[in-house]
């Protein structure tokens, strides 16, 4: 019988001793975030993580307790074989979560949800996402995780059970008490709230607070959460008559005007949608001067907004955001789910209904994130990526580098039938920044350099690409549309969910703009769901479908902005803001007026109810 429960504590013991492991390749891994905080601080990753560990340590061993618990009354050698099969199985898949996160979490700052399973299970966007080396280099993470967990368990922690005298006590209290102590293990405790990611947290850098948080435990839930979503609203804050009547309120838009910035009502559009722009790329939004030098030329020419914020995290959520001006949420992406983005209203359909001609072009592969799919809802009459372009152009991992992608953009303009809607989607400033001739343009800290000097690339090739725009026939009549589809990290540390690293550029550009308005500044605060509303009240066209974008042009309009990143939303207005976590059930706010708070934070969350419950609904 000792065998029996020297067995099961040596696989409670391996899977803390594994978790302690994988810990510390992930500290090693990022230790570029580690800069500036004391030894003390990280070491206590290990001992705020214990209780998610433990907690998940139980899930496991919930299978090798009814093997233990059956041979405690009847030996037999097979169950030895399929207790180790068990465990080489977890180990594998406990590795591929943790270098799943490995390869994400420079990019995305979160650690691996459901909607981040949905990139992981299309192995060919992870792999063009990170350059050759890191993906080998996270090939050889795995199997050296895999390997290493196997032989070590092997070795040290395997115990075979062996045929021994019966004790029919210990069997019956092994088999009563066990699950309960595993139950409790799950739970994490005693206490009346069960356990949850906040048991882990404990610094102000969130870094380390993610990587406290188990991986294995953290994806679980997620999909518990995910599932439970389907279900019923997961984002129910008030009653539904109280927060549907303070969204009604936000959108209610209490003067119908605009102040009209075109000198024609009927101009060409060229949207050029930037792949991960930053407004720490641009010099009169905060950024460091010299990065997007051509950029800040182009402002003396248009109208620039300084308070626009990516509605969501992902290139194809900025895309439902801008097409279809509807507002991202956490747990899902409308793009990937056709029986819902049907029921989206489209600013492509709405042009080419009032006579305008549409493409759009997009220098990588349209599969990314169902993109295509959505597209082609979209209506576009001619719909590029990269797979319809000479496979002697140049390109990256990833696709076609930004020169080239508009030059054959241009050409496909000077093919258009005017009046047209144009849009293109770019490359270049997504990892692996495998630019043509890279070199290092712009000395740079370590932090973010690649990026950095990859959106020194992108810039120059927007330049060169007015430059030449600006000599054909139809440049005079066209509206330029420069926007980001999301934001990035930054030289600037921001936390993911803060406003600042969701900040990002937007500019009207063109000679069709009032020439009093050309290098002013938009001060009203938006996201590119606000795109519909703002553009079509320019061009005389009826925006009601878009019941969630507003005219930023509209100085009546209520002056605020949303966003939405995988755990919560923020929320931004001229009293403050605040960013809210589901997860921890926590809202964070930032110079909002004591006496305003409770309004802000409710109009916030009450957005976001009625928000999923249109999407849950539809």
């Amino acid at each position: 019988m000792k065998n029996i429960l020297k067995s099961f504590g040596k696989q409670i013991l391996f899977w803390l001793l594994f978790f302690t492991l994988t810990r510390i390749i992930f500290l090693i891994y990022y230790s570029k975030y580690l800069a500036g905080i004391d030894f003390i601080s990280i070491a206590a990753v290990f001992w705020h993580g214990l209780k998610l560990d433990l907690s998940t340590v139980f899930y496991i061993v919930s299978i090798p307790f009814i093997l233990l618990t059956i041979q405690s009354f009847v030996h037999r050698k097979w169950m030895n074989k399929v207790m180790l099969i068990y465990t080489a199985v977890i180990i594998f898949v406990y590795s591929i979560i943790v270098t799943a996160e490995l390869g994400i979490f420079d990019e995305w700052h979160t650690k691996l949800s459901v909607k981040a399973l949905r990139y992981v299970s299309h192995p060919s966007e992870v792999f063009n996402s990170a350059a050759t080396s890191t993906f080998f280099f996270l090939l050889a993470i795995l199997f050296f995780l895999f390997f290493a967990g196997l032989f070590s368990y092997v070795k040290w922690f395997r115990q075979k059970i062996t045929q021994s005298a019966r004790n029919i006590y210990f069997s019956l209290c092994f088999l009563i008490i066990t699950p309960v102590l595993i139950g409790i293990g799950i739970r994490g405790g005693i206490g009346q709230v069960p356990i949850t990611q906040s048991d882990a947290y404990y610094s102000k850098h969130n870094f380390l607070n993610l990587v406290a948080v188990n991986s294995g435990w953290n994806i679980l839930q997620s999909i518990t959460q995910n599932y439970s979503s389907l279900n019923k609203n997961p984002f129910i804050f008030y009653k539904p008559e109280e927060s549907a009547a303070i969204v009604k309120e936000i959108l209610r838009v209490p003067k119908d005007t605009t102040v009209e910035v075109l000198k024609i009502k009927k101009p060409n559009i060229v949207l050029i949608i930037f792949e991960g722009w930053s407004a720490d790329l641009i010099e009169s939004l905060g950024g460091t001067a010299g990065i997007t030098p051509c950029f800040h030329k182009l402002e003396k020419g248009g109208i620039l907004f300084n308070h626009i914020y990516g509605n969501g995290t992902r290139s194809e959520q900025g895309m439902s955001n801008i097409f279809g001006g509807f507002p991202c949420h956490p747990l899902s992406i409308i793009t990937r789910q056709p029986d819902k983005f049907i029921k989206l209203p489209s600013l492509t359909r709405t042009l080419n209904s009032n006579g305008y001609h549409s493409l759009f072009l997009f220098g990588g592969d349209l599969e990314y994130g169902n993109m295509k799919g959505y597209m082609y809802y979209n209506n576009f009459y001619k719909i590029l990526d990269e797979q319809n372009f000479k496979s002697s152009i140049p390109r990256g991992k990833l696709g076609i580098h930004d020169e080239y992608a508009y030059h054959e953009f241009l050409n496909e303009l000077n093919n258009q039938k005017a009046p047209f809607f144009s849009a293109m989607f770019t490359v270049s400033t997504h990892a692996p920044y495998d630019i043509p001739n890279y070199k290092e343009n712009i000395k740079w800290p370590t932090l973010e350099k690649e990026y950095v000097n990859a959106a020194h690339y992108a810039d120059s090739c927007l330049g060169a690409f007015i430059d030449q725009a600006s000599k054909q026939p139809w440049f005079a009549n066209t509206l330029f549309i420069m926007v980001s589809d999301h934001g990035h990290s930054s030289y600037k540390p921001w936390d993911y969910r803060t406003k600042e690293y969701h900040h990002i550029p937007m500019l009207f550009y063109g000679d069709v703009l009032k020439d009093s308005l050309k290098g002013t500044v938009c001060e009203r605060f938006g996201s590119q769901v606000d795109i519909a509303a703002t553009l079509l009240h320019q061009l005389g066209i009826t925006s009601e479908k878009f019941k969630w974008s507003k005219d930023l042009f509209n100085p009546y309009n209520h002056n605020y902005t949303y966003y939405s990143d995988e755990v919560g939303l923020g929320w931004v207005c001229p009293d403050g803001d605040f960013i809210y976590d589901h997860n921890l059930n926590t809202v964070i706010d930032n110079k909002i007026p004591p006496a305003k708070k409770d309004s802000i934070v409710k109009a916030g969350k009450s957005y976001l109810q009625e928000v999923y419950k249109e999407f849950w609904n539809d």
